[in-house]
């Protein structure tokens, strides 16, 4: 082969390589730049999301972009409390570095409302509702083995089904009123021979129990579950801490006794 042929072939190599250099180099920053796209989009949902489930900022149209770690917040609020808790949840999502926000404050700002629609986070409320209140009547002795429906629109309850007696149905329908969130109760539960009566011959396991009287705190709108204590001993729940009033006080014993396996209440140690 002639010296030509070998530059030929020497120039063609190198060619060659430049250009695979070259596509190996586009690929790259293509799949960074589409990395870098889900990892923006991932961000903005999240800050969305947690826009939408606020009692707060839910009812305003607020806007979020969010670019390399940046997020630029838009839109309008009434006070700037809710301005300042807006940047503050943008600012707790894991990657966000730095916080633009623009929204702006108006004290006469009022939402477009939407016609014939809910929000995201008024279908979230009412769907944890709804959980909350099927929780509490699986819980209670009183609602044990109950044929219930539980539906909740715009924090209203309807419950349907059949009960074994009148004091069952009370309960029920106490239970729910009792639940956070909760607007009212339209109770259509129907009184029936053939319904399921509770069963209390069963053993239940201390450790259930205060789980469940914990959980019954939790959901409940006229006790703070954060400042009681609760423990079991076969069967026998003790409550400790402090509450506000003496009638916070009963409603928690009252809560506490509905539970299924609780034989006794002590709440001497449960002070106001």
């Amino acid at each position: 082969m002639n010296i030509y042929g070998h530059k030929l072939l020497l120039v063609s190599a190198i060619s060659l390589v430049l250009g695979s250099t070259a596509c190996y180099a586009a690929e790259t920053a293509q799949k960074t730049d589409t990395t870098s796209s889900i990892a923006n989009a991932r961000q903005e949902a999240q800050i969305w999301t947690t826009y939408a489930l606020s009692p707060y900022l839910r009812a305003n149209e607020l806007s979020v972009s969010v670019t390399a770690g940046k997020a630029t917040l838009t839109g309008h609020v009434a006070e700037d409390v809710h301005k300042e808790l807006a940047g503050e949840i943008a600012a707790g999502v894991t990657g966000i570095e730095k916080v633009d926000n623009q929204i702006i404050v108006d004290a006469d700002y009022t939402a477009t409302p939407k016609a014939n629609s809910r929000s995201y986070g008024d279908v979230i409320d009412d769907a944890t509702i709804t959980t909350a209140v099927k929780s509490k009547l699986l819980w209670s002795k009183h609602t044990e083995g109950m044929d219930t429906k539980v539906v909740t629109h715009n924090g209203k309850v309807q419950l349907s089904g059949t009960v074994a007696s009148s004091q069952a149905k009370q309960q029920a329908e106490k239970l729910a009123k009792n639940t956070d969130g909760v607007r009212a109760v339209d109770n259509q539960l129907k009184i029936s021979d053939k319904a399921q009566t509770a069963e209390n011959s069963s053993i239940i396991a201390d450790s259930w129990i205060t789980t469940k009287v914990k959980s019954t705190y939790m959901y409940s709108s006229n006790v703070a579950s954060s400042d009681i204590s609760v423990t079991t001993n076969a069967g026998v729940v003790t409550l400790t801490g402090k509450v506000d009033s003496g009638v916070e006080q009963a409603l928690a014993v009252e809560l506490a006794q509905n539970v299924r396996g609780v034989k006794s209440v002590l709440s001497d140690k449960l002070t106001f």
